[in-house]
């Protein structure tokens, strides 16, 4: 679906420190020449605490629960949606289809907006979170694949191992962060985004090919520090036989309930899980 990405200096000079042409303030934590590696990060594992109905046909790209409900972005061209999913029947209770041109990516919910990022558009999209009607679009460099919010700000990842960090009302980029894995060596492929207890975690796409199939890194928006992996390999078997495709691609939290849930693309079900000590 997705190309591999170029050299890693390319990916630092056009996504690091992009947004918005003209901000000349952008601040990157840390420093490509100073990476923040650890080499005892700790993995975590899992346990199933409830599964849910999912539509198998739903190429996930973004997740969030809010009020009792999922929204969820969904992608491919001339498929893409936005929409609100009852959480125990998997039943579509609005939706919204994105322009065919369009291949809809991570979205977030602030301020009663819902933020959609496009992959390869650098189109961002904000609806009003309970009609859906789209109130406004904004620009971005580089691509665009997942999203989430601390409350505050905005935090958006393009692929690479650079997370930017958006003010939700001008969408220009603030600072960025970057990943290193536990080598000191930059994580790539950073795609779906949750922020949960002052930790973002992060889908790392095929993250089978560094060796972690179905992990979810754990990191710091601080300074990106790697603080951990939950390794979710074997959670849905199945649907990775069908296709090499449906991979791991979906993190949402419920704050109030202190629940996970993750899926996948075009994932059968939902998981309901509980993290377990590594």
């Amino acid at each position: 679906m997705r190309f591999y990405l170029l050299i890693l200096l390319a990916a630092v000079f056009s996504c690091g420190g992009s947004g918005k042409t003209g901000d000349n303030s952008v601040k990157t934590t840390p420093s490509i020449e100073n990476p923040i590696s650890n080499k005892n990060v700790p993995v975590y594992g899992y346990e199933v605490v409830n599964a849910y109905p999912h539509d198998k046909n739903a190429f996930t790209q973004g997740l969030v629960y809010r009020d009792g409900f999922l929204y969820e972005s969904t992608g491919q061209r001339g498929e893409s949606t936005l929409r609100k999913v009852d959480l125990k029947t998997g039943k579509v209770l609005r939706r919204h289809k994105v322009d065919d041109e369009y291949f809809a990516e991570g979205i977030t919910i602030l301020n009663g907006k819902v933020y959609q990022l496009t992959w390869q558009s650098s189109l961002g999209f904000i609806y009003n979170l309970d009609d859906f009607k789209l109130e406004k679009e904004f620009r971005y460099a580089g691509q665009g694949w997942g999203l989430t919010d601390d409350g505050k700000n905005l935090f958006m990842s393009d692929g690479t191992h650079v997370i930017r960090i958006l003010d939700p009302e001008t969408l220009k980029v603030d600072r960025t962060i970057v990943v290193m894995d536990e080598d000191g060596k930059p994580l790539m492929q950073i795609n779906e985004l949750e922020y949960i207890k002052d930790e973002i975690w992060a889908n790392v796409w095929h993250s089978e090919n560094i060796g972690k199939p179905n992990h979810v890194a754990r990191i710091s928006p601080k300074d990106g520090k790697l603080l951990g992996w939950i390794n979710l390999d074997g959670i849905s078997p199945d649907d990775m036989k069908r296709n090499s495709e449906n991979v791991l691609n979906g993190i949402a939290y419920d704050k109030d309930g202190d629940r996970v849930f993750v899926t996948g693309k075009y994932w059968k079900k939902l998981f309901e899980i509980k993290v377990t000590t590594p």
